[in-house]
């Protein structure tokens, strides 16, 4: 199996996760500022699918991110700032289902940018500097910023649904 076919079927099934986390949370849960410090889940969904969006669509195919191009105005989010504050946090607003149909968008838009793309690109240097991550490779994009992110806030939104008295993880 080729690296590009693996990464492709990690973040297929990543997609998934995040998805299958998302299943039943509702507008209320998606608002609910935990105690603390921790962002609600509305503010994690949207930097999830927010970032993925500007790794895929921006970073590496030098267009602009769909949020701003053919979903602008029709994400169901109030405001995004994928570089999360915590003002921000506490004050973005969702439709669950609007947003997750954007995402489901993103996560195609990723899918036919990996269905396409040379296992030697994996190896491409971009400077990423602009965002305070210096020199990084496609391929450590794809891993670390888009993959692992998706894996990370998968976690973050199963304990604010295990907070709230739901399940978290599907699994």
């Amino acid at each position: 199996m080729s690296i590009t076919k693996f990464l492709r079927e990690q973040i297929q099934q990543a997609h998934g996760l995040l998805e299958a986390t998302m299943e039943g949370v509702t507008n209320e849960q998606a608002h609910w500022a935990p105690p603390g410090i921790a962002n609600p889940l509305s503010a994690t969904y949207v930097h999830t699918i927010a970032s993925e969006d500007i790794a895929i669509n921006m970073v590496l195919k030098g267009g602009a991110p769909l949020y701003a191009t053919e979903w602008a105005e029709k994400t169901g989010i109030s405001e995004i700032q994928p570089l999360t504050t915590a003002e921000w946090a506490r004050r973005v607003r969702i439709d669950v289902p609007t947003t997750r149909s954007y995402a489901k968008a993103v996560h195609a838009a990723t899918d036919a940018y990996l269905a396409d793309l040379p296992e030697e690109e994996l190896n491409h240097i971009l400077d990423l500097s602009n965002f305070g991550l210096g020199q990084m490779s496609v391929g450590a994009v794809l891993s670390r910023l888009v993959l692992g992110h998706i894996d990370n806030m998968s976690g973050e939104i199963s304990v604010l649904k295990g907070l709230q008295g739901s399940r978290g993880y599907p699994i």
